[in-house]
């Protein structure tokens, strides 16, 4: 008779985790498995990538992965400003893996003309490279995903696109001009980059416009803060 014990055949206790294990593997698609752990793996790269946002506590700059989390939780919070309505999944997929291809590329400055001239090569670059790394239909749906993110053409992607032009306008509220006074931004430039809030948040504008045009006095980002 066997006791209550999980013994072999020789009377040796077995491993629980180890006997979980091989049950587990038994059923389990290990490539496909390994595959999905090695994008884990790689994306985690993303967490030392630094933006050029400080925090609003201004203690250091943020990295790529926290503004990411950011835009999605923000986009939990603010989908019923969107003017078209949305599928609250995928956006929050598309800003998930939005900013991914900069493990390769970098994270190019919004307002560096010279370095967004070879940004879409270097992005592409990156991007077929990381979703590779996937299972052929990971890899499809969050390539596609990314590509919506990057044409900005439908409804999800327009507010996609807004959160991550209203992200980086709050960061510098809460940062005394933060980037915008460090880099000299005028305000002209910033209502440009803004656009795609009121494209597709069209509520909100006032509240930009009346926000932008408090910061900035005789062309200059105002001194003193308060």
């Amino acid at each position: 008779m066997r006791s209550g014990t999980d013994d072999d055949d020789a009377g040796h206790q077995r491993d629980p985790a180890a006997t979980t294990w091989i049950a587990m593997a038994d059923h389990l698609e290990l490539d496909r498995f390994q595959r999905q752990l090695a994008f884990i793996v790689e994306v985690d790269k993303l967490k030392t990538v630094l933006r050029r946002s400080m925090l609003t506590d201004l203690s250091r700059r943020e990295n790529s992965a926290e503004h990411s989390w950011h835009l999605t939780l923000m986009a939990v919070l603010l989908h019923e400003h969107a003017d078209a309505p949305v599928d609250l999944m995928r956006v929050m997929k598309m800003l998930l893996v939005h900013d991914i291809v900069e493990i390769d590329a970098g994270d190019t400055f919004a307002y560096d003309e010279v370095g967004r001239l070879d940004k879409e090569e270097r992005e592409r670059r990156a991007a077929d490279r990381l979703f590779a790394l996937l299972p052929d239909d990971h890899a499809h749906e969050l390539r596609a995903c990314w590509e919506e993110f990057e044409a900005n053409q439908t409804p999800d992607a327009r507010f996609a696109n807004a959160l991550d032009r209203l992200q980086p306008l709050l960061q510098n509220l809460h940062t005394q001009g933060g980037t915008w006074r460090s880099h000299g931004v005028t305000l002209e430039q910033v209502i440009e980059r803004m656009q795609p809030i009121q494209n597709a948040c069209s509520s909100l504008w006032p509240w930009v416009e009346d926000s932008l045009r408090n910061v900035w006095v005789n062309g200059k980002v105002r001194d003193p803060w308060d």
